[in-house]
């Protein structure tokens, strides 16, 4: 590169990735004390606060003046308070909470910490058993944070895709059944059936007990990978389960989908897909570095690649449509119109 040329380059960006994770800590920090949750309604000084988390005075304060600076507390005259921001979204109970997601992606800190090593020895620093039912906390702290961003995702995607006339879905992976349950209220007609595995699907029915809809979802402990599929489905969604497998699984499991499809019914696949060639959007392809570091076949593969394997097993009419910013993911549909 030309000498003058790099002289006039400023080295701003760089330096705000060598400094990212400090922004991000303080808040999964704030986050696993239940800081905001002290907060909900209530103003507190420093030592106030100390007190009640049982954290050092003048370290909680470095913490506060951060957080405030980050926009998640306002402060007056010492006193601190949740900003809108927090109280929208942090604080337990409210029904856009988002702590549980937080703290799973508190839980990817260390995995991410040991990135080189997942490159070198090809392996998750963070195995997936961990937080599918080996480890009790993580595992919950997982399905209810799929749950919490499940809602906002499902809020759109239920307005993507007319399901009006449809009788039967089967969901795929579907974690907490948050989707499938949110389709069911949308759609007065519509059943579902989740299927994922034993640990998560207990998790699920305290969820779907809780939520509008979840009276129509009924759950099917196994192994999608395994499990035969139930048949005759006017609707079959795979939501954020591909970026955990193989190409060669993928495809296996978008044709068995097909197959488990009544004629005329619909193949959703949702999830974070890449553009052609996988060097973009940003967030997809820090998401597949992501998702190698907790699954063994974790990364993210292309939209264009998943509209090739949904048509080489015969679907038509395949659409592909991103959803509303700032949401990362898009949705794809087909549908199965003979029998083959």
């Amino acid at each position: 590169m030309d000498k003058n040329k790099s002289n006039a380059l400023s080295p701003a960006p760089i330096m705000a990735l060598t400094t990212a994770y400090w922004g991000s800590q303080a808040l999964f920090t704030a986050n696993r004390l239940a800081l905001f949750a002290l907060l909900d309604g209530n103003e507190k000084d420093a030592a106030a606060i100390a007190s009640a988390l049982k954290v050092k005075p003048r370290h909680i304060s470095l913490l506060l003046n951060a957080c405030t600076a980050l926009g998640l507390l306002e402060v007056d005259k010492g006193v601190y308070r949740n900003s809108a921001l927090s109280d929208a979204y942090l604080v337990p109970g409210k029904d856009a909470y988002m702590g549980n997601a937080i703290r799973y992606s508190d839980n990817l800190y260390d995995a991410w910490g040991r990135l080189e090593e997942s490159l070198r020895e090809g392996r998750p620093t963070m195995p997936a058993e961990d937080y599918l039912g080996k480890d009790v906390e993580r595992t919950r702290h997982f399905v209810h944070g799929m749950h919490n961003r499940a809602l906002g995702i499902g809020a759109m995607m239920v307005n993507m895709v007319d399901l009006s006339s449809r009788k039967q879905m089967l969901d795929i992976g579907g974690g907490p059944g948050t989707y499938a349950a949110m389709f069911c209220w949308r759609n007065v007609e519509l059943n579902a059936c989740v299927l994922d595995l034993p640990p998560i699907v207990a998790l699920a029915e305290e969820i779907l007990n809780k939520i509008p809809g979840g009276d129509r979802v009924s759950t099917l402990p196994g192994d999608y990978s395994k499990t035969d599929f139930p048949n005759d489905n006017d609707v079959v969604l795979i939501s954020g389960v591909l970026h955990r497998e193989s190409e060669v699984n993928c495809q296996s499991l978008i044709a068995r989908a097909v197959g488990s499809l009544a004629v005329g019914g619909l193949l959703l696949v949702s999830d974070v897909f890449s553009d052609e060639g996988g060097t973009a959007p940003v967030f997809s392809t820090l998401f597949g570095l992501n998702m190698m570091l907790s699954a063994t076949d974790g990364g993210v593969h292309s939209d264009d690649s998943v509209v090739e394997w949904m048509r080489e097993v015969g679907l038509s009419e395949i659409e592909v449509q991103p959803f509303p910013p700032p949401m990362p993911h898009r949705l794809i549909v087909g549908k199965k119109l003979s029998a083959f």
